[in-house]
């Protein structure tokens, strides 16, 4: 006697969730229907973008739904016409209760942190940042408040010294994708164990909140390994940002920072933000406590992403003038002792 196969809707956006998607149906799970963000218009050329997931979708010919409003009438009847038992979410939007309340296996939702660690936006990014050691992914169910909701499956991996926003998040995407099939394998087996997050709390619990432009700002007078774990949780996207300025009381010029490392540097008087440089093949600046950092990939506005070394050959600083990158918005020299 043959059985019908649970009906899954897949809910997500970007290039993270396809990885998910290609593997629900990489083992053959009933996906019936897609749903993605509606298209938009991005760009200089003012071109009609497509999501990942859309994408996707349409090449594997899924059934696909775009809609405005999560709570509009018709998509909630487009939904319940495709009966679904079962709905999984990467990265996608906040679901209102009409939408995840709605199969009877309920609705799951892949996070790339080990929760409760890292709620919110920008896991891989803040993880990075706060200079953790460990991550992973979680599975879990949801729940009323975002990120809140019993857990299903983890899967974690150390984040290597090497290591930026760029590399985790592809590492946790193809670990995610495994996570999702055995989550929902083991929901249609009824032998998944949900287990509340407040089990899991025991120490202080970071946020990853979404990152805004002025997030990226460099924050010069923070040491420098604080500066240089800010800088690869930004790369390659959205990019640690700073001003940089040629001489004293000079106009600044924006400048992507995407890669660094630490040095061992002495001079006898600097301050956090001060550029030192050979004009051929280095660039040091100073950061807070009388540290340092070297500068290996960077891009100014308008130009390419060089090497140091290719772009000190296009872009030469007058050595005897006093070059730096910008502290904040104030004023650079305010704790300046020179």
């Amino acid at each position: 006697m043959s059985t019908t196969k649970p009906r899954i809707i897949f809910m997500g956006t970007p290039e993270f969730a396809v990885a998910s998607l290609d593997a629900l149906i990489q083992a053959q799970m009933n996906v019936v229907a897609v749903v993605t963000v509606p298209d938009k218009i991005a760009g200089r050329g003012q071109k009609l973008n497509e999501s990942a997931v859309k994408q996707y979708a349409i090449a594997h010919q899924l059934p696909l739904l775009q809609p405005e409003r999560l709570k509009a009438t018709e998509f909630l009847a487009q939904l319940s016409s495709l009966k679904p038992d079962l709905q999984i979410v990467v990265a996608f939007r906040m679901l209102p209760q009409e939408v995840w309340s709605l199969p009877p296996l309920g609705t799951f939702n892949l996070h790339a942190s080990l929760l409760p660690n890292f709620r919110g936006a920008a896991p891989i990014n803040h993880a990075i940042i706060q200079g953790e050691t460990e991550t992973g992914v979680s599975s879990f169910l949801l729940d009323k408040e975002i990120d809140t909701g019993a857990i299903l499956f983890q899967e974690k991996t150390a984040i290597l010294p090497e290591d930026n926003a760029g590399s985790l998040h592809d590492r946790l995407m193809e670990m995610g994708a495994q996570v999702v099939v055995k989550t929902a394998q083991a929901i249609i087996d009824k032998t998944a164990k949900a287990i509340p997050q407040s089990n899991f709390i025991n120490s202080k619990i970071w946020a990853a909140p979404k990152i805004f432009k002025q997030d990226c700002e460099i924050n010069w007078t923070l040491p420098a390994q604080t500066i240089l774990q800010h800088i690869k949780g930004l790369s390659p996207y959205p990019t640690a940002i700073s001003e940089l300025h040629t001489a004293i009381g000079s106009l600044g010029i924006s400048c992507k920072i995407f890669e660094a490392n630490l040095i061992a540097y002495s001079t006898e008087k600097s301050f956090p933000g001060q550029i030192f440089t050979d004009g051929k093949n280095y660039l040091y600046v100073s950061c807070g406590e009388s540290q340092f950092i070297a500068l290996n990939s960077i891009q100014l506005a308008g130009k390419k992403r060089l090497t140091i070394s290719c772009f000190l050959r296009g872009f030469h600083f007058n050595l005897k003038e006093t070059a730096y990158f910008q502290v904040d918005s104030t004023n650079i020299f305010k704790n300046q002792n020179h």
